[in-house]
């Protein structure tokens, strides 16, 4: 097996489960020593089912999600314990990087253990649906303090160790909601967004020290989709703007593993030249995001300012011609 990323330290967060988990095994076998992290010990509990929810929903639904539960159970301990027992270098620290000095903490582990730290990836994250007008304040920093303030902190103490050893990679898990989503949970299209933001100017500012950072959206088989698949089993409230639910997908989506590949493709020498891109990644398919890019242009020439009539009588014309709403459903 390739040993792309031996002798790198990766530390990756949200590691107890799905992708994290996915990622923290993959880069041990392609040669990594890794830190896995989670918030706390054991099970992290429903991220969006309710108890409510989940006696709503019929015995045999109630069957398939504690199966799917239990394929999905573990924490950064039972990740760290598996790529040992692998053969692999691991060690696990329980933090919660929304709190500055748990950042802290847990970019210290990677460097009191291992001496350096090489790949930090980022994939904790937290979920939650609700009507703009009803988002709670802490559904909000619930969501919000992990993406992107968590990342934020991670990367805030690992970035001057890469500098000291002269590069480094930064991979940071968004969604594409970061555009904004017919799905009924802005925080969450923020919180993203934010993500987004913090990988672009990173990757701009960390440059010059041979770091990198890049954003992926994974759309894989994790505690994510099968809570949403049976949210919408039971909630009265639809989840998406169009007042429908999303049909079931858990059962049809890929596996975690396969984005392993490309993310450890970026976080290998073999990609020093790729920062501040965001990729889509689902099964085998790799999508590259356009930059965002001015599209029209309405100017006015000569020093007098824009009166709103002339800009009622130009913007169909320049600004708006083919124009597009996205807020506009079909």
């Amino acid at each position: 097996m390739s040993q792309v990323l031996k002798d790198k330290v990766a530390l990756v967060t949200g590691s107890g489960q799905g992708v994290g988990r996915a990622v923290a095994l993959g880069f041990a076998k392609l040669g990594a020593k890794v830190v896995t992290n989670n918030r706390k010990p054991g099970s992290t509990g429903s991220a969006m089912l309710t108890d409510a929810q989940f006696a709503a929903l019929s015995d045999e639904r109630k069957e398939w999600y504690k199966k799917a539960v239990a394929e999905n159970e573990g924490d950064a301990a039972t990740t760290a314990q598996a790529i040992r027992l692998a053969g692999g270098e691991a060690v696990h620290c329980f933090a919660d990087i929304s709190k500055f000095e748990d950042a802290e903490r847990l970019v210290k582990t990677a460097i009191d253990t291992y001496g350096r730290i090489d790949i930090v990836v980022n994939v904790a994250g937290a979920f939650g649906f609700s009507n703009i007008d009803e988002i709670s304040e802490e559904l909000w920093d619930k969501v919000t303090s992990i993406k992107p303030k968590g990342y934020f902190n991670v990367i805030r103490f690992a970035v001057p160790y890469m500098k000291k050893q002269g590069g480094g990679r930064i991979i940071n898990c968004t969604s594409r909601a970061y555009m904004g989503d017919i799905i009924k949970h802005a925080e969450y299209c923020a919180a993203n967004a934010g993500v987004v933001g913090l990988t672009r100017a990173a990757a701009i500012e960390l440059w010059p020290f041979g770091i990198t950072c890049n954003a992926f959206s994974p759309f894989a088989k994790t505690r994510a989709a099968y809570e949403m698949d049976a949210v919408c089993a039971v909630t009265e409230e639809p989840i998406l703007a169009t007042g429908r639910n999303i049909p079931p997908s858990y059962e049809t989506t890929p596996l975690p593993d396969a984005i392993v590949p490309f993310l450890a493709y970026l976080a290998s020498d073999a990609a020093s030249e790729v920062s501040g891109s965001v990729f889509e990644l689902a099964g085998n398919k790799i999508q590259l995001h356009a930059e965002p890019v001015i599209c029209k242009t309405l100017q006015k020439y000569g020093p007098e300012y824009w009166t709103v009539e002339e800009i009622e009588a130009e913007a169909k014309k320049a600004l708006f011609q083919d124009y597009k709403s996205i807020a506009k459903l079909n």
